[in-house]
């Protein structure tokens, strides 16, 4: 016989005040209602979702395989295995001259880029301190705060969305103890120059914080930003900074949950600290899987990615603004003040017409953009498209 239930789900025996004030903070993540709703209908038209549309490399997932079938399906060491760590470090030796641990790096393979930054986030703020954060952000950002006791200060990006030295001087106070940035950006594809992160540097050097630098998407730096053939990063300015990398959207396996975090000894231990206490380590098959990555040449992809920006950039001309993204797989576009509408009510009309794009409060503390995802087939994007125009058109 099963147990009667409150209107909130909760047996009836059971007091709403069990859950925590944490919890009740957490707010569900606009873009997994979205998801919620993609799964319900026939045929949608998805421009909503993250998730890379390409297979995992052959090798990598070889990889994987033999590792299960090796019976390497234990817990690894917290820090990563040796192979996927040393991976890591030869790989950050030739693209930002982090020539190794040293006597004062470290670097900790996490569950995703998501494990790394709550880690970070819990072994850097107390009750009442400060991290900045970009407007419009991560969804993840804004809720680091609600989970650690810490305060995330937006910083104001708009319109161009660049989250310049400039800005983020007025948002520190005596409380910050970190900045974090993400380029290329999720949600805005905006990728930083090389000028300005020396600026964020030295800025956050004078000013005694500690630089995050969020790179999930790095090796999708279209050929507009790239310098030197790279994507510019902050840590070729200094090895003070703590940088995240990841796996998942870079390889399109972003369910095996990987990433890894590099930057001062002293604060990744504090992260490896709290990892053995939650995650214990990043997945064992997973971790194997990535020490083959590093091999893989992705600029076929990256060249197809920057095909498809071309269209979004096209669709919108002379009809909205949508600042030119220069890496990752977003634009973040915005809905005509002329149709006099929010984000929110611009995409349930486009969810009328089968087309599903995110609304821009999900990531921002305004409602006057949205979010369009181009990791999609170039047919259904183009389809996408021509009826987001017509919308803003019509």
């Amino acid at each position: 016989m099963g147990s009667a239930t409150t209107s909130g789900g909760l047996p009836a025996g059971l007091s709403h005040s069990l859950i925590s004030q944490r919890a009740r903070s957490v707010d569900a993540s606009g873009i997994r209602r979205v998801f919620d709703l993609a799964a319900k209908m026939k045929d949608p038209i998805n421009l909503s979702i993250g998730q890379p549309d390409f297979p995992v490399p052959t090798s990598m997932k070889e990889a994987a395989k033999a590792a299960i079938d090796a019976d390497r399906n234990g817990y690894t060491v917290t820090q990563g295995i040796p192979e996927l760590v040393d991976a890591c470090w030869k790989h950050l030796a030739t693209d930002v001259g982090w020539d190794g641990p040293g006597d004062h790096r470290s670097l900790i393979v996490t569950s995703g880029t998501s494990g790394a930054l709550l880690l970070a986030a819990m072994a850097l703020l107390d009750p009442g301190d400060e991290m900045v954060i970009p407007d419009p952000y991560f969804v993840m950002y804004a809720q680091l705060g609600k989970m650690t006791g810490g305060v995330m200060v937006p910083c104001d990006t708009y319109p161009d969305f660049r989250m310049t030295a400039e800005r983020i001087e007025r948002c520190i106070t005596p409380r910050t103890k970190a900045v974090l940035v993400c380029s290329p950006s999720n949600p805005c594809g905006t990728v930083l120059s090389g000028d300005e992160f020396r600026d964020i540097v030295d800025l956050c050097r004078r000013k005694g914080v500690l630089l995050i630098s969020d790179e999930i998407y790095d090796e999708f730096c279209f050929s507009d930003a790239r310098e030197g053939g790279r994507c510019p990063s902050p840590a070729r300015f200094t090895d003070e900074c703590l940088l995240i990398r990841g796996f998942g959207k870079t390889y399109g396996c972003t369910g095996w949950r990987l990433g890894y975090v590099a930057g001062p000894r002293a604060i990744v231990q504090e992260i490896a600290k709290f990892q053995q206490y939650t995650y214990v380590c990043a997945p064992s098959m997973a971790q194997w899987g990535a020490v083959e990555s590093f091999g893989f040449d992705l600029r076929p992809i990256v060249d197809e990615y920057e095909r498809r920006r071309q269209l979004v950039v096209d669709a919108f001309a002379g009809v909205t603004n949508v600042p030119r993204p220069s890496g990752a797989f977003y634009a973040f576009v915005e809905v005509p003040p002329r149709l006099g509408m929010t984000g929110q009510q611009f995409i349930e009309r486009a969810i009328e017409k089968r087309v599903l794009v995110i609304p821009g409060n999900v990531f921002s503390r305004r409602d006057s953009h949205f979010r369009l995802s181009f990791a999609t087939r170039a047919d259904r994007l183009a389809e996408g498209l021509g009826i987001l125009r017509e919308m803003m058109t019509a």
